[in-house]
């Protein structure tokens, strides 16, 4: 085995992660082996080829590509074979196959799997807003946030935030008590557009709030639970909503997944894709 430290051009129409993620598990196998890696991204042309698969030739380095475009492909594994140059196709094969499987081609764009990798990201970002912005915790996240939820307590304004958080819905909620004013910013004209109160009837949530106050080992007798509070809290609560002049979704009986079909419709009604 030579003590040369083994260069290999790793080729892509992309950014190459692909590809570098297949190179660097190979070279993990190979305990303690140095690799010279370099990335040549974004490949379009076939003078850069020409260029990799000569550097390639000189330091009898190998080329791991991942390419979409069958004349680019083609044109490596050529000018490759020209040169005496091993190329791998790592992305290739595994294409044709499913191409043959389905019946029909692939799209041929470079790319395409970061975009998934976005999706992904905005997901993450969406339920990491749904976190901090939770309760009222920060009225500042108003201005960032694609759905406003206002509501009294225990009307699922917490579980709808996370479950649209993961449909990429950046989802703040507000809870509507009596005692605090409701923040500033729910009534500027910007933030009322993405308004949607929570109501609940009052002898369903009088159940809940029972049932929250035995899990928290206290007295169902509490007030928090009294048909009287919850009343007041309602009413309280609706004469924010017809302040703002928001919709108004009853949760009343409703799965989580169904309120947040309706406000999932809402939004694409108001012309914002999700």
């Amino acid at each position: 085995m030579t003590d040369k430290t083994p260069v290999v051009y790793i080729v892509s129409d992309s950014v190459g992660e692909t590809a570098e993620f297949v190179v660097r598990a190979a070279a993990s196998q190979f305990d303690g082996r140095q690799w010279d890696m370099r990335s040549v991204s974004y490949v379009h042309e076939r003078s850069v080829i020409d260029e990799t698969v000569a550097s390639a030739r000189e330091e009898q380095a190998i080329i791991a590509f991942t390419l979409v475009l069958p004349e680019l492909r083609e044109y490596l594994l050529g000018a490759a074979r020209s040169f005496g140059v091993r190329a791998i196709d790592i992305m290739g094969p595994m294409v044709d196959a499913f191409e043959e499987a389905v019946g029909h081609p692939p799209q041929r764009k470079a790319g395409l799997v970061h975009q998934l990798d976005d999706e992904y990201f905005r997901r993450v970002e969406a339920i990491e807003f749904a976190v901090k912005y939770d309760d009222g915790r920060d009225p500042r996240g108003l201005k960032r946030a694609d759905i406003i939820l206002i509501g009294v307590s225990r009307t699922s304004k917490t579980p709808l935030s996370m479950y649209l958080a993961h449909k990429r819905l950046k989802v703040a909620n507000v809870p509507l008590v009596p005692e605090v004013s409701p923040p500033d910013e729910l009534f500027l004209l910007g933030e009322r557009k993405k308004v949607i109160g929570l109501t609940i009837r009052p002898e369903e949530l009088n159940l809940i709030r029972q049932e929250r106050l035995k899990a928290l080992g206290l007295t169902a007798e509490a007030s928090y639970a009294s048909f009287e509070r919850i009343l007041l809290e309602l009413d309280y609560a609706e004469s924010i909503m017809q302040r703002i002049n928001c919709p108004i979704i009853d949760v009343s009986s409703k799965a989580v997944e169904e309120t947040a079909g309706l406000i999932l419709d809402y939004v694409r009604s108001r012309g914002k894709s999700v």
